[in-house]
């Protein structure tokens, strides 16, 4: 597998190339947005790491350069920005991830395992798994019985956040950062009674223990089949 690191700080990124090449990978690595952008363009990458402060070219516009002419490219944004915000805007303008300087390396390794596992395909959108099918274009869940499941706004994100990233825990602040936002304070308590409704809401379709709860860590929807 070949990985691009897009990183301004020297250290950093020599430790990070050198720690994806103890773990297997083909690294290369550069400090310039434009220039990362070019090797991200010329290059056949099967992940980029992109940092956002970034010399040359700030690191959301490299994300939008990439994502005018890549949909599939797997993207990770490693930053220090930790304004809710900003990490939101990562991912809506095309991440596929997204982690919070500093940061454990072997975290970024499994959430860069994570991504190289899962095939993204911005064209397709529709999710289909164990009996559900929700079309992400038109925010709309169906029953294998071809009946729709009616959702709420937040209750549907929530499920098609956990489909997209299916076979991984996602921490509850992941959610908070994707659905809520800022509203941390509505957060804790906003999540258990949209989870309890979404679960009851798929009850009759997918049976219980479709998402499950893992204690401290997070929420989870086990791959096809129920495997992680």
């Amino acid at each position: 597998m070949r990985l691009l690191v897009i990183e301004d700080e020297e250290d950093l990124l020599d430790t990070l190339l050198y720690g994806l090449r103890k773990k297997g990978f083909v690294a290369d690595g550069i400090g310039d947005g434009r220039e990362g952008l070019m090797m991200a363009q010329s290059g056949d990458y099967d992940l980029i790491v992109l940092d956002l402060n970034l010399p040359g070219m700030d690191g959301l516009d490299v994300l939008n350069e990439i994502r005018s002419g890549d949909q599939e490219q797997r993207i990770l944004i490693l930053s220090a920005r930790t304004d809710y915000a900003q990490r939101i805007e990562g991912l809506d303008k095309g991440a596929n991830d997204y982690l919070v300087k500093p940061f454990d390396f072997g975290e970024l390794i499994a959430r860069i395992r994570s991504l190289l596992r899962r095939k993204f395909v911005q064209e397709d959108t529709v999710l289909k798994h164990d009996g559900l099918l929700v079309d992400t274009a038109q925010r709309l869940v169906y029953a294998h019985t071809g009946e729709q499941v009616c959702l709420a706004t937040k209750e549907y994100m929530i499920l098609e956040y956990l489909l997209t990233h299916r076979g991984r825990i996602v921490p509850a602040e992941e959610l908070i950062d994707h659905i809520w936002k800022d509203d941390s304070g509505l957060f804790s308590n906003s999540i258990k009674v949209h989870m309890s409704q979404l679960r009851k809401k798929l009850r009759p379709y997918v049976g219980d223990g479709y998402i499950v709860t893992v204690r401290g860590a997070g929420y989870l929807i086990k791959r096809e089949g129920g495997q992680k």
